[in-house]
């Protein structure tokens, strides 16, 4: 199923889930909060500052008094203090628009997108004394942008039925680009018994692991994602190393450098299972709440994929099936046209026997033992006539072997007639003797 044309493309989800997806819709998209912030003079010492502005600098660095350098140093070499000294000299004010800024450094650093203005404040007789800094945070905005234009994408492969393994491999992808933080993302299949799990897509785990997870059980324990497709309900691993449902694969998950795996399963609209939706961490942690909102739209969209991939799958093996049948069933119509065009070549040959015959038996009134085949074709046959062969109607021939069997073979109710020999038995009794005389090397 895809959005109608000028619809959402995530409103295209069955009745039952669209409150439950318009909810994922709020927390990726957030809400946009302004930040505030009150600068004194060249050093830009901070005087006063919103709540919005120390959570979006960091809790840890919420202080007042201080040179704004001092509170966030990284925003010298993005060139901001610079910025505001131009401002603070120059009195005209400056308004950016989804302007990219890296917070904080190492492991705590962060991509955010503002828009802002440095508004210069003048004392009475108008000269500059501080700036007024007034921004919204637009990151989530970003965010959401890339979010829709890559999850439509996706829909448009779908709907153009591009390969399963490209979908889920582009859908990877683009989940890994779109977190702020590394992650690693893994899509397993469901066998049809819904037993075991298949390697669907992992662009960016390494080959050894996904060969090693290819074909795990469903089941309770059996990691993250064995246990939520037995579940059907998300599971979150949030340290590996300590967690009693990676007992069996600790080993594994250390030499691929894995710390943490939240699963989600990926079920049909009819709740089967499809597969496992999984995003893995490179250090221990626990989701947000956009983090499980954004699992549960790819797994929508996996589900998805995988469905039209199954149909398609399933009308090609269907064609499959009746082609099949169309070539037996052809194969079967040339073999009873063969079958009955040898049946009519046999019972011309027959009719052409038995007239041979019956003109025989009118030759033969005058001489009751040919000596020469009477049987044979309009050219004759020189060979011996050594059997009598008759019908039902009384007409009798002589003729030599050969032709003797085929007048057997393919006249109805023809039989030998010989008194001597004793009829058609006899004489099939009769031949391999014969034929070992025949074949018996001379002596002397």
């Amino acid at each position: 199923m895809t959005a109608a044309p000028g619809q959402h493309p995530l409103s295209a989800v069955p009745a039952g889930a669209g409150q439950a997806a318009e909810e994922d819709l709020r927390v990726l998209f957030g809400q946009s909060i302004a930040v505030f912030a009150s600068l004194a003079g060249p050093a830009h010492v901070v005087e006063t500052a919103n709540p919005a502005f120390f959570a979006t600098i960091g809790e840890h660095r919420a202080r007042t008094g201080v040179p704004l350098v001092e509170l966030v140093p990284e925003l010298v070499g993005q060139g901001f203090i610079a910025l505001l000294d131009r401002v603070y000299r120059s009195g005209e004010p400056y308004t950016g628009r989804d302007v990219r800024v890296v917070l904080d450094t190492g492991p705590h650093a962060r991509e955010a997108f503002f828009d802002f203005t440095y508004e210069p404040r003048r004392d009475a007789e108008g000269d500059v004394v501080g700036i007024s800094v007034i921004g919204v945070e637009t990151t989530q905005v970003k965010h959401a942008q890339r979010l829709m234009t890559e999850h439509r994408v996706l829909l448009e492969q779908i709907a153009r039925q591009a390969p399963l393994t490209e979908v889920l491999d582009g859908m990877a992808r683009c989940i890994e680009n779109l977190t702020p933080e590394e992650v690693l993302v893994s899509v397993l299949l469901a066998d049809p018994d819904a037993r075991h799990l298949r390697h669907g897509a992992a662009p960016s785990l390494p080959d050894f692991y996904n060969q090693a997870i290819d074909g795990i059980a469903t089941g309770e324990g059996v990691g993250s994602c064995g246990t939520a497709a037995h579940r059907r309900e998300p599971v979150i691993v949030t340290d590996i190393a300590t967690d009693p449902f990676w007992d069996d694969f600790r080993e594994l998950a250390g030499r691929a450098d894995l710390a943490a795996c939240w699963s989600t399963p990926i079920v049909a609209r009819d709740g089967s299972l499809l597969g496992t939706f999984a995003m893995y961490h490179r250090v221990p942690r626990a989701p947000q709440d956009s983090d499980l909102a954004l699992a549960r739209v790819f797994a929508g969209t996996a589900a998805l994929a995988i469905e039209r991939h199954h149909g398609e799958q399933a009308r090609r093996d269907a064609e499959t099936r009746a082609e099949a049948a169309r070539d037996e069933l052809a194969k079967a119509m040339r073999t009873e046209q063969k079958l009955r065009a040898e049946a009519e070549e046999r019972a011309e040959a027959a009719a052409e026997l038995a007239d041979r015959m019956r003109a025989a038996a009118a030759a033969q009134a005058a001489v009751p033992h040919p000596e020469q085949c009477r049987l044979g074709s309009a050219d004759g046959c020189t060979a011996p006539a050594e059997l009598k062969v008759a019908d039902s109607w009384g007409d009798s021939a002589w003729g030599c072997h050969a032709h003797a069997e085929e007048a057997i073979l393919n006249v109805r109710s023809a039989f030998i007639a010989n008194e001597e020999l004793g009829g058609l038995a006899a004489y099939l009794n009769r031949r391999p003797a014969r034929a070992r005389q025949v074949e018996r090397p001379r002596t002397g």
